[in-house]
């Protein structure tokens, strides 16, 4: 394993992310200072260099480094010193815009019920469009990404959080208050079309339909035909001598 894939450089960076700037990598911990590790790791991997690791670089880290600082319960892990956590406040003075991203199938049902939080307590915003799109494709790699006007929201009544410099949380934000691209055109399924049916020739009881095209054109006889053509020829007379 090379120097910057080593336990303790790995676990150096995750005490960076955890204890100090996890807003930095669009992360945000609970009021305990958890994120989910799964989440952790998709972020760990959108940095350069860093694509290989998984869970069991972090089970290495907890069991060959007796100073690593985390800690881990279940699928949740923390760094042990939070002194320097950014803590999640009432945002005084939020940016006039906000981005966030919700999946794809769901965007029809968003524009008219609004964004709801989706995998946490609130709905997470960012002030930055990239990392917007960055977080939202960790969970749907066509995400749509959504501009929150946030002075309608407040208008509404949404209050805005803040978990450091560039990440802000709301519980919900009501359809009309944001905006995101226009829905896709439903295109008619060929397959679903109605082909016109023939209709059905109708015959009379005990009548029968003459193909004048086989009366022009007659089929050439086959080779049975033609045997049968043979045995139908009159038999010749006996000459007188034979009689």
């Amino acid at each position: 394993m090379s120097t910057k894939g080593s336990p303790k450089q790995l676990a150096k960076f995750f005490n960076y992310v955890l204890g100090r700037c996890p807003d930095e990598f669009g992360l945000v911990t609970d009021r305990e200072g958890f994120v989910k590790i799964k989440d952790l790791i998709k972020a760990t991997n959108e940095e350069e260099g860093l694509k290989f690791v998984r869970r069991s670089h972090i089970n290495e880290i907890m069991v060959t480094l007796p100073d690593h600082g985390l800690e881990v319960a279940d699928n949740m892990i923390r760094a042990q010193n939070r002194e320097l956590l950014p803590k999640q406040s009432f945002a005084v003075d939020p940016p006039k815009l906000l981005y966030t991203c919700v999946r794809k199938k769901a965007y029809p049902h968003v524009l008219e019920k609004g964004i709801r939080p989706t995998g946490f307590s609130r709905i997470i915003l960012s002030s930055s469009p990239n990392m917007a799109k960055r977080m939202g494709r960790r969970s749907d790699h066509a995400a749509v990404l959504l501009t929150v006007q946030v002075s309608q929201a407040e208008d509404k009544g949404v209050v805005f959080f803040q978990a450091g410099e560039s990440i802000f949380m709301a519980e919900h934000i009501p359809s009309g208050c944001f905006s995101g691209p226009p829905l896709p055109k439903e295109l008619p399924d060929a397959r679903k079309a109605d082909k016109p049916k023939a209709e059905p020739t109708q015959t009379m009881a005990g009548s029968f339909l003459l193909d004048l095209d086989k009366k022009d054109n007659p089929a050439k006889p086959g080779p049975k035909q033609k045997r049968r053509d043979k045995k139908k020829k009159p038999r010749r007379e006996r000459p007188p001598w034979r009689r």
